[in-house]
């Protein structure tokens, strides 16, 4: 059996996208978000897609599509490889060139051969010079794709957030994720006991505190090391122990190593 592959494609002319190629993958990831959208087309084997209104197993050719900020999880199914392309979208680029607040995926998981091969040609990378016109032509073609997949929605529509006790801990936690905050002055800030915290917490985002800042400081680092930042310099302005420390925890959640991201591009 080959060994797993795991590529990152990013293009000068599409600063705004960043392309996943990963072969003979076994390797099950944990609950995660991410900043951007994700398009993701199952090359070879299938999956189990855990999300919010999951599991679904997607099979050889099917597609997967998340908005930014949804806790989910692709996992090979009985530990087999498989092999799969996900592309990252930038929210804001994507928002202005479809002329919407946010955008809406009501299916999550499609299996049908004009998306699949849509998905297809948005999934490969572009060739190392590409004329105005291909960058023109892949550019129409994700947001064709992207408008037979999603509806326009208002930003304040998916984010029912701010009616939740939470909240207040929740931006506290964007704004400031580098900085180690205890349950009890997150629980304060809120006006509650640590217990009911934890429960209102949990019901906003699906997920511990301490879960949710670890997402949010490994999103950080890799934008941060996208940007070409040292591997110490991430670690440390996203609040890691230290290198080691995010490193472990990098791996864990993306099959890869922080520098293997960094490094490993084209």
């Amino acid at each position: 059996m080959q060994p797993p592959t795991h590529q990152i494609h990013r293009h000068p002319a599409l600063p705004w996208a960043e392309l996943r190629v990963s072969h003979q993958s076994c390797h099950s990831y944990r609950l995660h978000t991410h900043a951007q959208y994700s398009i993701g087309l199952v090359d070879k084997g299938g999956t189990l897609f855990h999300h919010a209104q999951g599991p679904d197993r997607v099979r050889e050719g099917g597609v997967v599509v998340m908005e930014p900020g949804h806790w989910h999880a692709c996992n090979p199914e009985l530990s087999r490889p498989w092999a799969y392309r996900m592309l990252f979208v930038q929210a804001s680029w994507l928002h202005a060139q479809m002329g919407v607040e946010a955008l809406y995926f009501e299916h999550r998981t499609i299996h049908n051969a004009e998306i699949s091969q849509l998905t297809d040609k948005v999934c490969s990378p572009l060739g190392v010079h590409p004329d105005p016109q291909a960058v023109d032509a892949y550019t129409q073609t994700l947001i064709r794709l992207l408008r037979q997949l999603g509806t326009a929605a208002s930003s304040q529509a998916l984010s029912p957030a701010p009616h939740n006790a939470a909240y207040p801990a929740l931006q506290q936690m964007h704004r400031h994720p580098e900085e180690e905050v205890t349950m009890q002055t997150l629980a304060e800030l809120c006006g509650m006991s640590p217990t009911r915290f934890s429960r209102h917490f949990k019901a906003l985002t699906g997920v511990t505190p301490g879960t949710y800042r670890l997402n949010l400081r490994l999103n950080g680092a890799k934008q941060l090391l996208a940007q070409g930042e040292s591997l110490a310099c991430a670690a440390q302005h996203m609040g890691f122990a230290d290198q080691a420390h995010m490193q472990r925890a990098f791996k864990a959640h993306h099959a890869m190593t922080p520098g293997n991201y960094a490094h490993n591009c084209s």
